[in-house]
């Protein structure tokens, strides 16, 4: 599901020229007074997709107390392999 989420932003983001936020009831719609060619939209789109691709990068972006952390990853309720 994420991998979908990434290819889906990455072809939105590039068509609309990396836009500052999305507007509509479904988010569809760049908004209105959204700037184009944001950093923090680029540099969000590189993170995940680099903790998509190894998620050990984690540790570069996380706080030191939560380093101890290891977070269980566990299938959702609705999963049906």
């Amino acid at each position: 599901m994420a991998k979908r989420a990434i290819e889906l932003a990455e072809t939105r983001l590039l068509k609309d020229g990396w836009p500052e936020y999305y507007d509509g009831k479904l988010g569809r719609f760049v908004g209105k007074q959204a700037r184009k060619f944001q950093t923090w939209s680029i540099a969000g789109y590189l993170v995940a997709r680099m903790m998509l691709e190894d998620p050990s990068t984690l540790m570069m972006i996380s706080m030191e107390e939560d380093r101890p952390v290891k977070p269980t990853m566990r299938r959702s309720a609705s999963w049906n392999a």
